[in-house]
């Protein structure tokens, strides 16, 4: 059953108010002792990360008091947190500044993202884009919408061109030198590949016709939850390279998205044998 739309609002609501409390102020003002790494100086976390998962965590507390939460920041302190995805009950996972390589940079190219999960199942999406206010949403069974400048639409994305023409988005951190020099031998086949190096912007690109297909390694529930509910619900597709269906408890694979399924087919047939996901 869906959520109920008050719900939704006051998540958003929350999710803005985060965003103007503790993202927003830092935004090209972080001091370097508000910068830290977790495993490895490509994999920062700052002061506005672990401010608004603290904030996000205490209005998501009065607005789902069952709920439990999972918080990237939490689960880089306590891995044991990350067990709860599959809980029956109620779930809600955070990604407060999701890019934060982006952020940390001066680049507006992230944002936060949230999720609810229902027995284990995404059932509401959040990518919200903090620079401009805008957001999408996504809500089992019931579509996705793009809110931006006060004006709500609902999204379904169009047809993707020939994917001589179409743009791909690859991350490929995790890939072995061969895998890498497999993938790469695809890439003249596509018009163009690239790389946001943010899922919010990723998935927003594929939900808004800006991209045909994202591949990427790194299963993290708090990247992908929200995103390949918005992705579905606006007509695209989204599974492990292997054919699996994409569940939000799964931490290994290669998951494709992509803005069409027989797209998907189509990318999955270049990069799976290349990849060795056949």
């Amino acid at each position: 059953m869906p959520m109920e739309r008050f719900i939704e609002d006051a998540l958003v609501d929350a999710v803005r108010r985060a965003a103007r409390a503790e993202i927003l102020p830092r935004f090209r003002q972080l001091d370097e002792a508000e910068i830290a790494s977790k495993s490895s100086v490509h994999d920062p976390v700052t002061a506005a990360d672990i401010g608004a998962e603290a904030h996000l965590r205490a209005a998501i507390a009065d607005i789902l008091p069952g709920a439990l939460i999972i918080g990237e920041e939490g689960v880089a302190t306590d891995p044991a947190e990350l067990d709860q995805v599959s809980h029956p009950g109620q779930v809600v996972v955070l990604d407060p500044v999701d890019g934060t390589w982006n952020f940390s940079r001066g680049l507006a190219t992230f944002g936060t993202l949230l999720a609810v999960l229902e027995g284990g199942e995404t059932v509401f999406g959040l990518l919200y884009d903090p620079v401009g206010d805008a957001w999408i949403s996504a809500t089992a069974g019931v579509g996705t919408w793009q809110v931006e400048n006060g004006l709500r639409r609902r999204c379904r994305i169009a047809p993707p061109p020939p994917l001589r023409d179409a743009t791909g988005l690859h991350h490929g951190q995790g890939l072995t030198p061969e895998e890498w020099a497999a993938a790469a031998a695809i890439y003249p086949r596509i018009g163009r590949v690239t790389s946001t190096r943010a899922s919010i912007w990723d998935y927003w690109l594929l939900v808004t016709g800006g991209a045909a297909f994202c591949l990427n390694r790194y299963l993290n529930v708090w990247d992908h939850a929200a995103g390949v509910l918005a992705l579905r619900e606006a007509g695209g597709h989204a599974a492990l390279l292997t054919g699996q269906a994409y569940h939000p408890a799964q931490r290994e694979g290669l998951l494709l998205a992509a803005s069409s399924e027989a797209l998907w087919d189509e990318v999955a047939g270049l990069f799976g044998p290349a990849l060795g996901a056949e």
